[in-house]
């Protein structure tokens, strides 16, 4: 009775059109993803019934804790995936640096979440605006400590709009050039 927020579910169908864009000819998206995070477990479940409409099989590795981040990219690389889709999970964008590595080696792209793992080295993300939802979440506060509103009757906020980010230096070291639609998107190579 006394609660609101914001939400940030990942624009995935977005996701899937942006990596079709890109690697036209592909049949498998990896997803590395922890077992014990649930919003890792209902993107993969939501990636699954997308991913399937665009001519994709998800190959999916759960791990548990940091120390199978290694082991597993590598069993998603040696199951032949075409590139690797990262969610918002935690564990897995906390040794990022480890998956980008593994994927640089065997020369697949990593489609990463936001804006901040683009610029890290993914290829490539339709990501969701976190400042925007950070400023209406400001909002919200604002009017509950002025005494405008209460908890309870502002809605959750869930951010819908979101943005295309390509990090270049990625796409030329891959040997990929950038899709037509995406034309417009944001360069974050540094």
């Amino acid at each position: 009775a006394n609660i609101t927020g914001s939400c940030d579910v990942l624009p995935l169908e977005a996701q899937v059109k942006m990596i079709r864009a890109f690697l036209p000819d592909a049949k498998k998206i990896g997803v590395l993803y922890t077992t014990s995070e649930p919003n890792s477990v209902s993107h993969l479940a939501k990636l699954k019934e997308i991913a399937s409409s665009y001519g994709f099989e998800v190959v999916e590795q759960g791990i548990t804790n940091a120390s199978e981040v290694a082991t597993g990219v590598n069993t998603l690389i040696a199951k032949g995936v075409d590139c690797i889709n990262n969610f918002t999970d935690n564990n897995v964008v906390n040794n990022l640096t480890i998956v980008l590595q593994a994927a640089e080696q065997a020369k697949i792209p990593v489609f990463g979440s936001e804006e901040e793992q683009v610029k890290n080295g993914c290829l490539a993300s339709e990501g969701i605006d976190y400042v925007a939802l950070g400023k209406e979440t400001g909002l919200m506060a604002a009017k509950i400590l002025k005494g405008e509103a209460t908890a309870d009757s502002l809605p959750v906020v869930t951010a819908t709009e979101s943005k295309p980010f390509y990090n270049k230096e990625v796409m030329e070291k891959l040997g990929l050039t950038l899709p037509e639609e995406y034309a417009n998107a944001t360069n974050l190579a540094e």
